[in-house]
């Protein structure tokens, strides 16, 4: 079988719908979207809010205006955190975050930290859901923002959106969500939120894209973090990308109309994958929550085997180890150690990641490759 990808996680393929819908605003029609002064420029501007609103139907954002389009979800959650932390600085410097965010929420923490804002971050329990508890005392009068992911993009869990909102709502504290694993995989609800991330290439559209939706009524203020022409309300200068927006609405619009769907393929795929793993190899554990979860992420520990020596033993299929590599160390996922998963099995997870072009066969193969190669592994063992 040729290379099997499995970690739609990571990024997705564009769709050849999505492409098709972008192609003529490369070459033909590719006039500036803000040069409204003659015909190109406003079809291309006309391109770019029908855009705007698929997006802004796929999140159930009220008003197409709350859409900015930022470069992906690693911008829209920098102009949210710091967007915020600067413009309500004098309220208050709290911001109140979870242990497994992404990257680009911790290191954008920490980055406000050397500015003097206060960051605290709400541990997890083994099952990756935040502790509502201490999030809910955490947010205090000195607290501005609480920036909570939707999905986690390791272990597939979903956090729970509802009672967190209705924490903010009732200590008057905006609420951001990364939904970047969240958006077109699951229903989200733009209404319970503030502002919320979303990214391009997570659903089946172009790399380079995202946007970040700011809640009109009532109006949510930020500061810019790019400087320029004063597009997107103020909040994000720049000439759009046409091809790219017009790729993101495509996109949206294909995963409302396919999300249930794909919700039920996802399952069936990765129950039968789970179950010929469970079926054959003992001492393998499921990281994450098993009733709150997307469909398409599977988190594994195999006990006694690195997750890296596994992928070496697979070289044909692409999947994510749950280590991290620097050039000199091999640290365990920091997502699993907030999990309390220990060391070794936080050494030898593996993520696996379905999607839209995955087919029953590749799921069967996938978990029969890992199998072989992981017996494999244990024999040779002098541990095992």
């Amino acid at each position: 079988m040729s290379e099997i990808y499995l970690d739609y996680q990571a990024t997705t393929p564009c769709d050849s719908r999505v492409v098709d819908e972008m192609l003529p605003y490369f070459n033909e029609e590719f006039g500036n979207p803000h040069s409204v002064n003659h015909a190109m420029g406003r079809r291309a501007k006309e391109a770019i809010e029908k855009a705007r609103s698929q997006v802004a139907e796929l999140i159930g954002a009220t008003d197409p205006k709350e859409i900015i389009f930022t470069s992906g979800a690693t911008e829209a959650n920098n102009l949210a955190l710091q967007g915020v932390a600067r413009f309500h600085r004098a309220k208050g410097k709290r911001i109140v975050i979870s242990e497994i965010e992404h990257k680009c929420v911790l290191e954008t923490g920490y980055a406000l930290e050397r500015e003097g804002f206060e960051i605290i971050k709400i541990p997890v329990s083994k099952k990756g859901v935040v502790d509502l508890r201490l999030l809910e005392e955490s947010v205090n009068d000195r607290a501005i923002l609480v920036s909570v992911m939707t999905v986690n993009n390791e272990v597939g869990t979903i956090q729970p959106i509802e009672e967190i909102s209705d924490i903010c709502r009732q200590k008057g504290v905006l609420f951001h969500t990364d939904a970047a694993q969240a958006v077109g995989k699951i229903t989200v609800e733009a209404s319970r939120t503030d502002l919320m991330s979303i990214s391009g290439h997570k659903i089946y559209g172009p790399k380079g894209i995202g946007a970040l939706y700011v809640q009109l009524k009532p109006r949510v203020r930020l500061s810019p973090v790019l400087f320029g022409g004063g597009q997107e309300r103020g909040m994000r200068s720049g000439t759009l990308p046409t091809p790219l927006c017009v790729g993101l609405g495509k996109a949206c619009e294909i995963a409302g109309q396919e999300m249930e769907n794909e919700q039920a393929r996802l399952t069936e795929f990765r129950e039968c994958f789970l179950k010929t793993i469970f079926d054959n190899l003992k001492k393998v554990y499921l990281n994450g929550d098993v009733e709150h979860h997307i469909p398409g992420c599977v988190n594994l520990s195999f006990d006694g085997v690195e997750g890296e020596s596994i992928m070496l033993g697979i070289p044909g299929i692409c999947i994510s180890s749950g280590s991290a590599c620097t050039s000199e160390i091999l640290e365990p996922s920091y997502v699993l150690k907030a999990m309390s998963i220990r060391d070794d099995l936080a050494h030898s997870s593996l993520r696996i990641g379905f999607g839209r072009f995955t087919t029953n066969e590749e799921v069967a193969y996938a978990a029969n490759q890992i199998v072989e190669v992981v017996n494999k592994l244990r024999e040779m063992s002098p541990l095992w």
